[in-house]
Parts: C-alpha cells; sequence; structure tokens
C-alpha cells in the first residue's frame, strides 16, 4: 500500500461499465476514480515500476476486473487521464470475517491523499455490498512487508542467484531492504491512520541444511524412534490433518476450511503439491496417529529451495508439538535447505525458527504484518 496521508474522498458510486466512477479532491488538484479494466495492470506497472519485494509482487495480483464469486471491487484513479494509483477489496470464502484490502499510489504521486480516496470509495462499495447481502462483513485486513530478502521479480532468489548458480547478477539484497524499509514505513504510518492495528506477523523463511539434530527413526536398531511415512497428497487423513491444523492456527482471523477446500487450495494438483510426509506416534498399520506433517510444493526453479508447508496436531500440547515439528524438521533439512511460513500463531514452529535465526542456521526472507481495522480499541 502507498505512503498516503493526506485528503479528501469523493462520494461513492459505480458503474458497471467501466466509465467514470467519481470524482475527488486531493491536494494539488482532482483524480478521477474509475472500474478496473482490462490493460490497467500495464499501464500502471509505467507509473510504479517493479514491486519493491515478493509480497508486493503477490499483493499487486489481487488487482483485477471487478467480480461476485468471490465478490471483488477494484478502482483505478486517474490524474490527467493517466492511471496513476489503484485500490481492490475483495472477499475470501475460507476467511469470512474480513476483506482483503490493497491500495498502491506511483511514488511521484503520494502524500497527495489519492490512497485516502481509494479507501473512502472502496469502503463505500464494500459498505453497499454488504447491506445488499452479498458480503458478510465491511472489516478490511491489509498487508506488507517489513523487511525484504527476496526482489518483486517473480523467480528471483536471492541464495541460488548470490551463488551463481543461475547465470544472472545477484541480487542486491541492500537495495531490496532499503527499498522495502521505505515502502513500508509510508504503508504503516498510512494504515494507523486509517484506523487500522497489527494483529500477525508472517515470516518465509530458508531453513539451511543440516541445522537441526536429527533424531533416531524407528527400525531394528531404535525400536522407540520416531515413525515417518510418505502420505499422498490425495489422503483424506492428510487433508483433514491439514485442515484441523489451518484452523487452528487462523484464530485471528477465523477460517472455515472444510475437507473439500483444504484439499483443494492446500493440497490438490493445482496448488504444486508434490508430495508429503507424516511424523506419526507409531506405524499407521498399529493406529498410529499423524503428530506432524510436511508438504511440498514444486519451486518455480529447479534450483530453489523447496517451499514446505509444515503443520502438527492442534490437539497435542506446546511441548510435545514443539518436538514433533522438530523432529520433521531435522528429517526435511537433512541434506537440502527448505523454505517454509511461519505465523507467530504458529507457537511451536515460532520457537524453532526463532532459534535458528539466531544460530544463523536459518534466514528470513520476507517479514510480513497483517493490520486490521476491526481490532477492539481500533
Amino acid at each position: 500500500m502507498s505512503g498516503d496521508v493526506t485528503g479528501a474522498a469523493g462520494a461513492a458510486g459505480h458503474d458497471d461499465g467501466g466509465a467514470l466512477f467519481d470524482s475527488a479532491a486531493v491536494a494539488g488538484g482532482e483524480i478521477v476514480l474509475r472500474p478496473w479494466r482490462p490493460g490497467d495492470d500495464l499501464a500502471l506497472l509505467e507509473v510504479w515500476g517493479d514491486p519493491a519485494n515478493a509480497q508486493q509482487h503477490q499483493d499487486r495480483a489481487m488487482l483485477a476486473e471487478d467480480a461476485e464469486r468471490p465478490w471483488r471491487r477494484a478502482l483505478v484513479a486517474e490524474a490527467a487521464g493517466v492511471p496513476v494509483a489503484a485500490g481492490v477489496v475483495y472477499a475470501s470464502s475460507v476467511h469470512p470475517r474480513r476483506l482483503w484490502l490493497y491500495v498502491e499510489t506511483a511514488a511521484a504521486e503520494r502524500r497527495r491523499g489519492i490512497g485516502r480516496a481509494l479507501v473512502a470509495a472502496l469502503r463505500g462499495l464494500a459498505a453497499q455490498a454488504h447491506a445488499a447481502g452479498a458480503i458478510p462483513t465491511t472489516a478490511l485486513k491489509a498487508r506488507f512487508a517489513k523487511d525484504a530478502l527476496v526482489p518483486g521479480v517473480a523467480g528471483a532468489d536471492p541464495q541460488t542467484e548470490a551463488d551463481g548458480a543461475t547465470g544472472r547478477p545477484p541480487v542486491d539484497t541492500d537495495a531490496v531492504r532499503s527499498q522495502t524499509a521505505a515502502l513500508a514505513a509510508g504503508t504503516e504510518a498510512f494504515l494507523v491512520a486509517e484506523g487500522f492495528t497489527p494483529v500477525q506477523r508472517s515470516r518465509r523463511v530458508a531453513i539451511a541444511p543440516g541445522a537441526i539434530g536429527l533424531p533416531d527413526v524407528r527400525g531394528e536398531e531404535h525400536p522407540d524412534g520416531v515413525v515417518l511415512e510418505e502420505a499422498s497428497t490425495g489422503s483424506v487423513e492428510l487433508t483433514q490433518a491439514v485442515a484441523a491444523f489451518y484452523d487452528a492456527v487462523h484464530a485471528w482471523d477465523p477460517s472455515t476450511l472444510s475437507v473439500g477446500a483444504a484439499q483443494q487450495l492446500l493440497l490438490g494438483p493445482a496448488t504444486g503439491a508434490a508430495g508429503a510426509v507424516v511424523l506419526r506416534d507409531a506405524p499407521k498399520a498399529e493406529g498410529g496417529r499423524i503428530r506432524a506433517f510436511a508438504v511440498s510444493y514444486t519451486p518455480e526453479r529447479q534450483d530453489a529451495p523447496a517451499d514446505v508447508l509444515v503443520g502438527w496436531d492442534p490437539e497435542l500440547g506446546e511441548e510435545d508439538a514443539l518436538q514433533a515439528v522438530a523432529d520433521l524438521l531435522a528429517l526435511l533439512v537433512a541434506q537440502y535447505p527448505v523454505q517454509i511460513e511461519v505465523d507467530e500463531a504458529m507457537a511451536p514452529l515460532e520457537r524453532i525458527v526463532d532459534g535458528l535465526i539466531g544460530g544463523n542456521a536459518a534466514r528470513t526472507l520476507v517479514d510480513t504484518y497483517v493490520f486490521v481495522d476491526d481490532a477492539p480499541g481500533a
């Protein structure tokens, strides 16, 4: 999101034909707000430039034409006929409590109130849809990276490019971090001014091979060792475990992830899920339950570390979960690095990751914060 903190918004209205939406008075003149239409992504790229980091690259993908299922409204702000900013709100069937919000303004046009005008108009559209029964909420959430090593160019990876493994120039991580920090400062100030407060932190972390001591694996020599088994990504048992874990770590943004949705969104072929392993308290043939699981996804490039979803049985106590996750992670990184996502809500995994980062055995690639406008006291 942009760092706009001043200005006034016009009234809200909507034209499904994509013509004039409304005008808004901002510092230094007036802007026109209209619905998103094909070609706006390329026009805005000319004034925005490349995204500062991987998180902004992902968030720009939210911008698209209006839709009803899932519900989405996107607006473009024009100054003198030229698109200079855009914003979007959209609903998630999995997380119905809040709508996602993303707004971005060209650097040269910031601090004129354009971002504020977009947010006001988008809030107006959400209020209209809520009143009509099209969406269940008007509460908003937004995210941004406070720190990043991964640039916004798709496919770039700081580790492999620093190692010279790609033949491309190495990623300038100092530049990525500097650009991200500057963008984050403005974004956070903007969100706070709009009534948002932080609710969650999510990090993408790379873990080095051999970073964790290996546990004993059950066998003749270690009859009491851990039980590691492969699992099909289409397994009902695995899907149920993934859904239960997902719901448990999203109490801050309650989810309604059915087994079918978990299979489609986290384990299905379209997700790139390439395989899975589970850690059990006993072999499956003996009735052993899943204590922890890992699902690997095909990376964008063959030379990139595997992207892995790590979870555990939410019925485990924190210390038992900590041990199960540590054992599973140790086996995952025995020979090769992996990338994982760890949220504040994932306390056992966060403890392990923080220890690895402190020991220089892991590093944060993208550090993202989520802000909401409906937190108590906000």
